[in-house]
């Protein structure tokens, strides 16, 4: 078994796995080279670009995981909302009432992006020993983009349609969840060996508004895939304040950003393999302040099954070569030696006194 599958189920693995998010994509050349050519619509929902794209980041750093190149809007079409993408995505005529609710399609598993599944089964064929992870937006997500319309700040349309329509919205969110459970089920029918859920925009909400309109949805996904035995990764932005609730979900992994280090989020998420969570903007620092941020990570992540990873996707202004030299830097990353070397260091502070010895770089 891969080493990431190792650590997603919950082995504290010799070294940390290494993955990025958005690694395939806007910061490779290879990639900006291919987007001269092909649009993003066109490259996600051709499989063989999708496949192409996706196995670019592996050849060019040896990554120990592939994540399917596509984007967390991709099944809304097939629930009869026409979608755009300029760059950003833009839906032509977003959900404003229980009416529109009421239209939407809840499409059978195969309707779903087919050539999603056709992506996957030619990446299995392709990547070797190299796990691939798919994924999905959370039903939570997907309902903001669906009401919004598209990106935005604040997401206050979204947010007044949960307060207004309470019942609409859990509507849209009931149909939401069955479709991401259909798409997901096709992504590991066809070969994905995990998937990562994507709630970003969970964090705007408190505490109780998302155990109603998130948790419950997204629990009931996660739940729906326990009988594929892959497993189950959750990823939720600028959610501290949400830990009560994401400890409860049914899941294997949780990946976190960078607001709070592992160290934290372990006592928040006991017995569960963490997965992050180095601060993207380090990649645009210098070697030395990449090095320092990166073995911090890497040392906080020792008190149990550690995936390394940003805390969030990846910026188009990232370096390659740097993202190179921090692949290496985790890859050569011996966790064992590491706890002796803490353990010493911990053993040699004076009652009541400092360290004998600095902080790591």
């Amino acid at each position: 078994m891969s080493l990431l599958l190792r650590a997603l189920r919950g082995e504290d693995t010799p070294r940390a796995p290494i993955w990025i998010m958005r690694q395939a994509g806007r910061h490779l050349p290879e990639y900006r080279a291919l987007k001269e050519k092909h649009d993003f619509w066109t490259l996600a929902r051709t499989p063989e670009l999708a496949a192409e794209v996706t196995l670019q980041p592996v050849r060019r750093y040896g990554m120990d995981a592939a994540i399917l190149f596509s984007d967390i809007m991709t099944p809304l079409p097939a629930m009869g909302l026409d979608l755009d993408f300029r760059p950003g995505p833009v839906l032509e005529r977003p959900v404003r009432s229980r009416a529109d609710v009421d239209r939407l399609r809840v499409p059978d598993q195969g309707e779903i992006a087919p050539f999603v599944a056709d992506a996957v089964r030619l990446l299995r064929g392709e990547l070797g020993d190299t796990p691939l992870i798919g994924f999905a937006g959370a039903p939570l997500t997907l309902a903001t983009y669906a009401v919004q319309g598209g990106g935005s700040k604040e997401y206050e349309v979204f947010r007044a349609f949960l307060r207004r329509e309470p019942e609409a919205s859990e509507a849209l969110l009931d149909a939401l969840a069955e479709v991401t459970v259909r798409y997901l089920r096709s992504q590991i029918e066809a070969g994905a060996q995990a998937v990562q859920l994507f709630d970003s925009w969970a964090g705007i909400h408190d505490l109780p508004t998302y155990r109603r309109f998130g948790a419950r949805y997204a629990a009931r996904v996660l739940d729906a895939l326990a009988d594929t035995g892959v497993p189950r990764i959750y990823i939720a932005l600028a959610a501290t304040h949400l830990a009560p609730a994401i400890e409860e979900l049914p899941l294997e992994a949780v990946s976190v950003d960078w607001r709070l280090p592992l160290s934290a989020w372990r006592d928040l998420l006991p017995g569960r393999t963490l997965q992050g969570n180095l601060d993207p903007a380090a990649l645009l620092g210098t070697w030395d302040t990449l090095r320092a941020e990166a073995t911090d990570v890497l040392y906080e992540g020792l008190g149990g099954p550690h995936v390394f990873n940003l805390g969030h996707g990846i910026f188009r202004e990232a370096e390659p070569d740097q993202v190179a030299r921090l692949v290496d830097l985790v890859q050569g990353f011996d966790r064992t030696s590491a706890r002796a070397e803490a353990s010493a260091e911990a053993s040699a502070v004076p009652s009541g006194g400092a360290p004998t010895s600095g902080g790591h770089v």
